[in-house]
């Protein structure tokens, strides 16, 4: 199944309507959506594209820039919205508090990101993407679920048991794994890929949420002993830990049990070799530490 072109399409012009909704107001939808197709751009560029020019990497490191300022939002977005969802009577008046200074500190990052999406930025941003669409081309033979496979075989490779670290890894990795999976198109193999690592990304992100919003709470009433909020959320955290190591053991079994590369022939085999070269995923030397969304 060779790559499905409209859906690369589709992400260039997503991407490029977000632009303008980012730079005139952050709000956590339109943060959220320019990051995940960002990321999908980032995936079809240097999983997928065998070779690009100049414009494609200033374009890369551009997006990565703003990416970052945006995950920086994103993160406040989803500590404040798990702060919200918590239940606890005991220690209402601490709860009030980290979620006001939660918002306050989402308030100055949200600033930043829009200075850094200026008009001249968003201009040249648009402009690039264009070229970059108009330029890009993906070898015919370059299977998108033969390529995810692998990748994820790549992240699986001699991490058992489970850790933290491990799981942060999946974390990163899975997404990047699933954007090339789409590549495949609406076809049931890929579909099936698609929901599995779903289940998974959507687990350990909530696991992560939790995690940062409970180091949040710690920090900030440090000087606290035996605080039911801080109480409360480590019992949160553990119980979303535990249930992400289990979804990432069922992935692993059912991504790895019948390898798509397995039924390839040698060609398809040879042309995601290619496709690869330049960056691998995260192996188990160099997993991305937590606070990077």
């Amino acid at each position: 199944m060779p790559v499905d072109q409209e859906h690369i399409k589709s992400v260039v012009e997503k991407l490029n309507r977000q632009l303008p909704k980012l730079a005139s107001k952050p709000q956590p939808k339109n943060v959220h959506q320019f990051r995940t197709h960002t990321r999908r751009l980032e995936a079809v560029l240097e999983e997928v594209a065998p070779e690009f020019g100049r414009n494609e990497k200033k374009l890369l490191k551009q997006l990565a820039r703003l990416r970052r300022k945006a995950g920086r939002v994103r993160d406040l977005d989803v500590q404040v919205a798990a702060l919200r969802s918590l239940k606890i009577p005991h220690d209402a008046g601490r709860k009030t508090q980290l979620l006001r200074t939660l918002v306050e500190t989402r308030s100055k990052r949200e600033q930043k990101l829009a200075k850094a999406l200026d008009s001249a930025t968003v201009r040249e941003l648009k402009r690039r993407l264009k070229r970059a669409a108009a330029d890009l081309r993906i070898p015919h033979n370059v299977e998108p679920l033969v390529l995810a496979t692998r990748m994820f075989a790549r992240v699986n490779h001699t991490q058992s048991p489970l850790s933290e670290k491990i799981l942060h890894g999946y974390r990163i990795a899975g997404k990047r794994v699933r954007y090339v999976a789409e590549l495949a198109g609406n076809v049931p193999e890929a579909q099936r890929m698609l929901e599995t690592l779903k289940v998974m990304q959507d687990a350990l992100g909530s696991w992560r949420d939790w995690l940062v919003l409970t180091k949040t709470a710690e920090k900030t009433f440090s000087d606290v002993p035996d605080s039911a909020l801080v109480s409360a959320l480590r019992n949160v955290t553990r119980a979303k830990l535990r249930q992400a190591m289990q979804v990432v053991t069922n992935t692993r079994t059912l991504l790895l049990s019948r390898p798509v590369a397995a039924v390839r022939s040698s060609g398809s085999a040879e042309a995601v070799g290619m496709a690869t070269h330049r960056r691998p995923a995260a192996s188990s030397a160099e997993l991305p530490r937590a606070a990077s969304a």
